[in-house]
């Protein structure tokens, strides 16, 4: 997800900052602030409405990302890699880099970020009990933070895909019929369908409520778009599956000797030949690969003095693939290590490149060809 910031590591998976979130945390704090605690609680001053919605909200987030990390350590456990765990408009997402290959293992961890959330709102429950007659505002909190916690459980068991509930369904469907595609597409179909309900009683609620049903329109909207997204991500991965390196492989990728210049490059290979990803080598072999990114971080005022063996990416620091590799797992080894092309090696020999371009090519004639 694009235009995200890192803010570090919880438990060694990145944690993300999308700036979408800035605009649902200031809703957030300013409805529970401004209208929320004073309404419900009308004897406190305008400073502890601040606080207390300010750090609620805060509190309801770290929930969130709770509910996230549930689901990527459950996938850790089961052998599936976790790029990222993002907060954005919408509340969380945890990026996962393939998807399961059993049925038992897509159902726990669907099942993990429900029932994190589930024992959040008992955990706050348990603090409104003891709080009660002692702090008023640490009570008024802990009860929001409970009903948040466990609607946040009870919306993603809706069974619809890609939620949680649509993910138990899939999971649940896959082991009774054993057939991965067809749950699949069932999954998405219902998640589908729920985005249209929430879509249309968005619009009937707005003649009453506009900015809430407002709120369950876009809802709606983003499910339902997720929903096919997802669909189509599957489809691709199964179209590549069966397919090894050598064929989406780029074959004829030129070699260039590491002391040409990028104006000589640009000139000779890039203008006239349309060429944008090139193996540098010397007397030794190959030493690296160059990409139009790596020509365009250097000033042009330079182009005419600078070699191109200095500006490439050393082979050493390359993650490399063999002939027979499957695409699947070079995709998945692609998103996992947020790499764009991988050399394809045979023998100690760089026999041709494999690009995450030349990768959605494929796929999108494959598609086209509906095959």
């Amino acid at each position: 997800m694009g235009s995200a910031f890192n803010l570090g590591k919880v438990f060694g998976i990145p944690f993300r900052l999308h700036y979408s979130w800035f605009i649902v945390f200031i809703l957030i704090t300013v409805s529970l602030s401004w209208y929320y605690f004073p309404v419900y609680y009308p004897d406190w001053s305008r400073l502890a409405y601040w606080v207390i919605g300010l750090v609620s909200s805060l509190l309801f987030f770290a929930s969130v990302v709770a509910h996230e990390l549930a689901h990527s350590l459950v996938a850790r456990v089961n052998g599936i890699p976790v790029k990222n765990i993002t907060l954005f408009v919408f509340g969380g997402i945890a990026q996962i880099t393939k998807e399961a290959t059993k049925a038992s293992a897509e159902l726990k961890m669907a099942v993990a970020g429900p029932a994190c959330s589930l024992a959040l709102g008992m955990l706050f429950g348990l603090l409104w009990l003891l709080s009660r007659g002692i702090s008023g505002p640490v009570m008024a909190m802990a009860s929001w933070l409970a009903q948040v916690n466990v609607v946040l459980a009870v919306f993603n068991l809706i069974p619809g895909f890609p939620l949680d509930g649509g993910r138990v369904f899939r999971s649940i469907m896959w082991r009774v019929t054993g057939n991965y595609k067809l749950s699949t597409r069932v999954a998405t179909q219902v998640g589908r369908g729920v985005g249209y309900l929430f879509i249309a009683g968005g619009i009937l609620m707005m003649f009453r409520a506009w900015f809430s049903g407002l709120w369950l329109v876009f809802i709606g909207w983003f499910l339902a778009k997720t929903a096919s997204a997802s669909y189509q991500q599957s489809q691709w991965r199964e179209a590549l599956r069966g397919v090894n390196a050598s064929q989406v492989m780029i074959p004829d990728c030129p070699l260039i000797p590491s002391n040409f210049t990028i104006s000589q490059l640009v000139q000779e290979y890039v203008f006239t030949r349309g060429c944008s990803l090139f193996l540098i080598t010397d007397e030794e072999g190959v030493k690296g690969i160059l990409t139009l990114n790596d020509i365009k971080a250097v000033a042009q005022q330079n182009w005419e003095m600078t070699p191109v063996g200095e500006i490439m990416t050393p082979v050493e620091r390359v993650k490399v693939t063999h002939p027979d590799q499957d695409a699947l797992s070079i995709l998945e080894e692609m998103d996992e290590n947020d790499i764009n092309q991988m050399p394809v090696v045979s023998e100690g020999r760089v026999i041709g490149l494999i690009t995450r371009d030349n990768l959605m090519r494929f796929l999108r004639i494959h598609s086209e060809l509906g095959a």
